[in-house]
């Protein structure tokens, strides 16, 4: 079987609070290091959040 084009993620907030969100993206097209704003809860405020793999 074919390997799926998807790989998952985790996005590790920056604030240090240990918060993360887990997305899926495609590694062929996206080449680089996916970096967003989102909310952390734990900080109750939008953070960078960056990627990293999951363990």
């Amino acid at each position: 079987m074919a390997k799926p084009a998807t790989v998952k993620i985790r996005l590790n907030s920056t604030a240090g609070t240990g918060f993360f969100y887990v997305t899926k993206k495609n590694p062929r097209n996206v080449t680089e290091k996916l970096s967003f704003r989102k909310y952390d809860p734990v900080a109750k405020k939008h953070v960078e959040f960056k990627e990293a793999k999951i363990k």
